[in-house]
């Protein structure tokens, strides 16, 4: 090893000083470095990997959005609750101070028992079904060590996941067999309350049409009865008669938009029980289909029974009666399988034989 003179490593250790002096000088403050490492780390997690696609990066973008809209949608529940309940028990008050006096004076006995029979049974079938969806859990994966199954790790709870269970930001855990949250109830529905809140659409919108269709006739002639004709004088109604006239207008057009509206979402459903899919699952498995169809095979939903079987386990029927006493009556039976395994594959022979 050859040894420098003493005048040359004076050199470069000068100029060492010198350019580490003009990079302490030309540095940003701290902070400002720490804001910048920050943006650019952001800006690197959207393309971290080969997996990264346009899903990935509208979910990064609007995150914040999502977390408004869950936080708003956590705190107006009560407010949507207490919505539903007014405007329910408007129609009823409805019903009972004006259209049933109608009924008991101008039916026959007939008509008057099966208004009576019909309306009372769907009232108590909408209040018991919104109660129980309402206040019944949907259902959590448990928290403790277990040995049971599961496919993935909620990134947000820290916990296994079984199948069929996604994570609820409104509701802040995961949900078994989670369908959506649903404001209305201001409950998650999933694997313990999906029968319910289905039961609680199908009737509701039973409810609206038996209501639009049998107060059309009075719907029509309160509203030729509150049209002004500037030929003719005004009819001499009194304040009585007149707010009897727009009740009735008020209880058909929202008894009819509500049917229209709630009868969509019933009937799609239904669709999906049918399938045996929830709202959710839907989405993902349209998505499998289109990936599986680029290796040229066929997508089948593994949790697909065929629809009477699909609809046996999601009603709990078990026998032919409980069509009548689990379906057509009041039932607070626990739905098929405890949320935290499935049978997969479909299954040829029918539960009940048809």
């Amino acid at each position: 090893m050859r040894c420098c003179p003493s005048s040359v490593l004076h050199l470069l250790r000068s100029v060492r000083v010198r350019v580490c002096s003009r990079r302490g000088r030309s540095r940003l403050p701290l902070w400002i470095r720490e804001k910048w490492a920050y943006v650019k780390l952001l800006v690197h997690s959207l393309y971290f990997n080969s997996l990264t696609d346009s899903d990935v990066v509208f979910d990064s973008v609007f995150e914040p959005v999502f977390l408004t809209v869950d936080y708003v949608t956590r705190w107006f529940g009560l407010v949507f609750v207490c919505l539903v309940v007014i405007l329910t028990s408007s129609i009823l008050a409805i019903a009972y101070l004006v259209l049933l006096p109608l009924v008991l004076n101008t039916y026959s006995p007939p008509w008057i028992a099966w208004h009576i029979l019909y309306g009372h049974w769907n009232l108590v079938m909408i209040a018991f079904h919104y109660y129980k969806a309402a206040k019944t859990s949907p259902g959590s994966p448990p928290t403790e060590k277990n040995d049971r199954p599961f496919v993935s790790v909620c990134k947000k709870c820290i916990i296994p996941k079984p199948a069929r269970t996604h994570h609820c930001g409104i509701c802040n855990r995961c949900i078994l067999k989670m369908d959506h949250h649903c404001p209305w109830l201001n409950n998650c529905v999933g694997h313990f309350n999906h029968r319910y809140f289905f039961s609680f659409c199908l009737f509701m919108t039973l409810g609206c049409v038996y209501c639009s269709i049998s107060g059309r006739n009075l719907f029509l002639d309160a509203y030729r009865a509150l049209e002004t004709n500037y030929q003719t004088p005004a009819p001499p109604y009194t304040f009585k008669d007149r707010m009897i006239h727009k009740s009735i207008i008020y209880m058909w057009v929202l008894t009819s938009t509500v049917g229209l509206a709630l009868g969509a979402l019933t009937f799609w459903h239904g669709v999906l029980i049918s399938r045996g899919e929830t709202s959710i699952e839907r989405h993902i498995n349209n998505k499998e289909a289109k990936r599986i169809a680029r290796w040229g095979k066929v997508y089948r939903n593994p949790f697909h029974f065929g629809r009477l079987n699909n609809w046996k386990i999601f009603f709990g029927v078990e026998k032919r009666s409980h069509w009548v006493t689990r379906v057509l009556l009041p039932s607070g039976h626990s739905p098929y399988g405890d949320g935290l395994t499935w049978d997969v594959f479909p299954v040829k022979k029918d539960l009940i034989p048809v």
